[in-house]
């Protein structure tokens, strides 16, 4: 029998002689009503929320519990820095670096050289959040189609 493909399940697109694995997600954000409309659209899209954060402890407790294949990080968390948690996240979790979207609502080129500075895969308006716009930071960072050990 032959082997499968993995690949991440995203409505509306083709999956051929692929397996499909549902993507899982940490959305890590201060605000409850952003948290609560993320994890509509997201769920929506056919992507699993497992967990939610709003602090940067909460953030590395979830990472550990769930295990997620993609954190959404925030890059303002009130006091806190989602910058400096995906750093952390690096430091302290088994999540990949690959792994961590930055995600806000101000615009990438005003924040370029902090984003360069983070180990993340990559960074996504909030206003362009989608299951789409995800898979597609995954599959540049060259391995979404790598399946993980859980």
């Amino acid at each position: 029998m032959p082997k499968c493909q993995a690949s991440w399940n995203v409505p509306g697109e083709g999956t051929g002689d692929h397996c499909t694995m549902m993507l899982r997600c940490l959305i890590v954000d201060d605000s409850p009503r952003f948290l609560g409309a993320a994890r509509s659209l997201l769920e929506g899209e056919g992507l699993a929320v497992v967990a939610v954060a709003s602090t940067s402890g909460e953030a590395l407790r979830q990472i550990e519990a769930v295990n997620p294949d993609v954190a959404l990080v925030d890059v303002d968390l009130g006091d806190e820095s989602g910058f400096d948690l995906a750093r952390r996240i690096n430091r302290e979790t088994s999540l990949d670096p690959s792994r961590v979207i930055l995600i806000s609502t101000y615009a990438e080129e005003d924040l370029t050289d902090l984003i360069d500075t983070t180990p993340a895969a990559g960074f996504l308006s909030k206003a362009h959040l989608s299951a789409r716009a995800i898979r597609e930071i995954l599959t540049n960072t060259g391995d979404a189609n790598a399946p993980r050990d859980r």
